[in-house]
């Protein structure tokens, strides 16, 4: 018998940190899902595509016509005063306002109203092609029987002008796109233009209009205004006449003569000045005696110039006998007498300049203050005449407003009624619609390019949707995550046509009363049968992983489930069969007391089971069945009647003292429990079961129902030693997988180690 080898477990990737996937992990990702998924977004895809013909066979061409126009502000206006804004763009938001009375009610009315559009069969209701006549006439339901008036049918004329109508603004230029789609191209063409000569139409008139209101409103203005100023200025003249207010060249009389009093007052204190310095310059010339100082009218006055010119030649004299004949010389003496004579004679000339400077001196005094008097008497007036205009020039302010808005409001009055006889519109076509020569919709390769990629979309939500709704065991990885336990094995669905026939030599092996036969159900012997299939080695993981459980000794395994039929009888067998092949003493119990199926599979003439042997009726050793080939031993469930308590029989210290005296003559105990959502067996075992082994039929069995199930029973939770994937499809699973799908189930070099299906 091979001896098991305790080896440490392995790191615990589920308590490793997330991490967040790779791009290859996505791209792998998206690949399963696809591969999941494909038929469904296929089929979507398929369906719309479908849908997407029938509507390009049912619905009837429509062409479009494209008329274009430019806002253009750099137009010249006629009898108008040209100024540098009106040679400035328009903005951007002035074209978008542009292109919204395009698509107005207003130009839709005006184009209508000039082709009769609310009398074409194309706007108030008939629809060509079929599905304009089911429209047609689901319309004529619920709208009655009655005909429509003029105003019915001209809002649904409305509508449909405005939905086939089409205004754009071309990139960030000034030109605007008019495009109308009509059934017929001509009719589309016409009403391209006639939207486009309507809106030209609409500018003028909305000047015109605008243009008309203002004059009206400036007429009535300037007459208010012109009242308002004759006023303003008549009171300005009764303040004048009032206040004895006289003005000249626009300047007040008295402000005048004060500026003349000042102009005089300084000129006359200039020769009071003068007068002052001469009389002091003289008076102090005589007063010091000097005959020959400087006074500048005496460079002038001829007498005192002819004594000096005497006295400088008896000087001359003087100095020349003095040199000759001495200082006391008689003659010397005499000239110096005659000296002194002539320097009395200049002294007396210069007295009377003095007065004569005096009398002038006075006189500009005189002057002086007579012209300060008046000046003073013209100031006096004149603060009496400055407070009364400060009240004349708010008078003369306000008639200046006044004429000022009358004359301005004139002005523009006058240019209001050149613009009323002569309005220009900014707006100018440029290429006029002509005919079209192709349809315009239904494109067919665009319907066919959207329905095909909005069938693909609506197949990936359809696919998304799938996979939430899909709650259910798919691969390990989603019983790791969401139960928090290990997925020690995933056992693959046998097929018939897997299973092979009976290895030689078994039909020679003893066969006695108690012997386990082969019977309808050959999967039971499909491990013993096949040794190297998937199916064999999936159920030998399990034995791999009851032998690495250090944390607890694994003699006794428990197999549950969370419902019915999901096969963890099948695996008891299957697994004690393979344990025991290998050499292991191996007892497997039937403890399903309420429905011993696994009994009636291997021992369906067993008389006596497992509550005889608890209840001391019979011995192990009378009760156990055996297979011949792998020397499995087998106590049967059987009972002669349904058992209402079979809770309280597992429960039992019979039952535990039973396990206690096996445990130590077998080296396994492989227990078949009952489901735990039917019934509530399993959960009272922990005390006699070393370790449970949770069998989850993939691709079936809920998530929430696995989960509840694993709550309800906390021991068997607690002594979880995994959870084993029963009835896998290993082809579908390369769907589901994150372990680069298909290559990691079918990998063609399995084949060298034995490996078959």
């Amino acid at each position: 018998m091979l001896q098991r080898n305790q080896i440490p477990p392995s790191v615990d990737l589920r308590n490793r940190p997330a991490e967040l996937p790779s791009l290859a992990e996505t791209f792998d990702a998206f690949v399963t899902y696809l591969l999941r998924q494909y038929w469904v977004i296929l089929g979507t895809a398929g369906l719309c595509l479908f849908g997407g013909i029938c509507y390009l066979m049912t619905a009837a061409p429509s062409y479009t016509a494209l008329a274009t126009m430019i806002i253009d502000t750099r137009k010249f206006q006629a009898f108008q005063q040209q100024s540098p804004a009106n040679d400035v763009p328009v903005d951007s938001s002035a074209v978008e306002s542009q292109v919204e009375i395009l698509k107005s009610e207003n130009v839709a009315l005006a184009v209508i109203r000039d082709l009769k559009l609310n009398e074409d069969p194309e706007f108030i209701g008939s629809r060509a092609g079929a599905a304009g006549a089911v429209l047609d006439f689901v319309s004529g339901l619920f709208a009655g029987s009655a005909p429509p008036n003029e105003f019915d049918r001209t809002r649904r004329a409305v509508r449909a002008f405005q939905k086939q109508l089409d205004v754009r603004r071309r990139g960030m230029t000034y030109v605007i796109e008019v495009s109308f789609r009509s059934l017929d191209p001509e009719r589309a063409a016409q009403i391209a233009n006639a939207v486009a000569d309507a809106y030209i139409v609409d500018q003028l008139d909305s000047k015109y209009q605008a243009t008309r209101r203002a004059s009206a409103w400036l007429q009535d203005r300037i007459k208010e205004l012109r009242t308002q100023a004759s006023n303003a200025e008549r009171a300005v003249l009764d303040y004048k006449k009032t206040n004895n207010i006289v003005t000249s060249s626009g300047k007040l009389l008295n402000e005048q003569q004060l500026g003349e009093l000042n102009t005089q007052l300084v000129h006359v204190k200039s020769q009071v000045t003068d007068a002052k310095a001469k009389l002091d310059r003289i008076e102090a010339v005589v007063k010091g005696g000097v005959p020959d100082a400087t006074v500048a009218d005496t460079l002038n006055n001829q007498v005192i110039t002819k004594l000096r010119s005497q006295y400088l030649e008896l000087a001359n004299r003087e100095a020349d006998w003095s040199s000759r004949y001495g200082y006391n010389h008689l003659a010397a003496v005499n000239l110096r007498n005659q000296m002194r004579e002539i320097q009395s004679s200049i002294i007396d000339e210069l007295k009377r300049l003095a007065e004569s400077y005096k009398s002038d001196y006075a006189i500009a005094v005189q002057r002086q203050n007579e012209i300060e008097r008046a000046v003073n008497d013209s100031v006096s007036q004149s603060q009496s005449t400055n407070q009364a205009q400060v009240t004349l020039r708010e008078l003369e302010s306000s008639a200046q407003t006044y004429r000022s808005l009358y004359d301005n409001f004139l002005q523009r009055y006058m240019e209001n009624v050149q613009q009323q006889s002569f309005p220009v519109s900014e707006a100018r076509v440029i290429t006029r619609a002509s005919r079209p020569l192709s349809k315009s919709h239904p494109q067919t390769l665009v319907v066919l390019a959207l329905s095909t990629l909005g069938g693909l979309i609506a197949g990936l939500g359809l696919g998304v949707l799938r996979d939430l709704y899909d709650r259910v065991f798919r691969t390990a990885e989603m019983v790791e995550t969401i139960l928090d336990a290990d997925c020690v094995a995933i056992v693959p669905r046998v097929s018939p046509s897997q299973l092979k026939a009976p290895a030689a030599g078994r039909p020679n092996l003893p066969v006695g009363p108690r012997t386990i036969r082969r019977g309808d159900e050959p999967v039971l012997w499909a491990a013993i049968d096949a040794p190297f299939s998937r199916f064999s080695e999936a159920i030998r993981s399990i034995k791999v992983n009851a032998d690495l459980n250090v944390t607890k000794p694994s003699k006794i395994l428990g197999l549950t489930s969370a419902l019915p039929n999901e096969g963890k009888s099948t695996l008891a067998f299957v697994f004690a069969q393979l344990v025991a092949q290998s050499g292991a003493r191996v007892l497997l119990v039937d403890c399903d007391l309420r429905n011993p199926s696994l009994s009636r599979k291997v021992a369906a003439n067993a008389e006596r089971g497992i509550l005889d042997v608890l209840s001391n009726n019979a011995t192990l050793q009378d009760t156990l069945w055996r297979d011949p080939e792998t020397g499995l031993a087998f106590l049967p469930g059987a009972t002669r009647s349904r058992i209402a308590h079979s809770h309280e029989v597992l429960a039992s210290d019979q039952m535990k003292d039973f396990i206690d005296a096996v445990r130590g003559h077998y080296d396994y105990v492989i227990v078949d429990f009952p489901p735990l959502t039917p019934v509530v067996d399993v959960r009272i075992t922990a005390h006699f079961v070393d370790s449970f082994v949770f069998i989850v039929e993939w691709g079936k069995t809920q998530v929430q129902v696995v989960e509840r199930a694993l709550r309800s029973a906390r021991a068997v939770n607690e002594n979880l030693l995994g959870v084993v994937l029963n009835k896998a499809d290993i082809a579908a699973m390369s769907r589901y997988s994150g372990y680069g799908g298909k290559n990691y189930y079918y990998n063609s070099h399995y084949g060298r180690y034995g490996y078959t299906d």
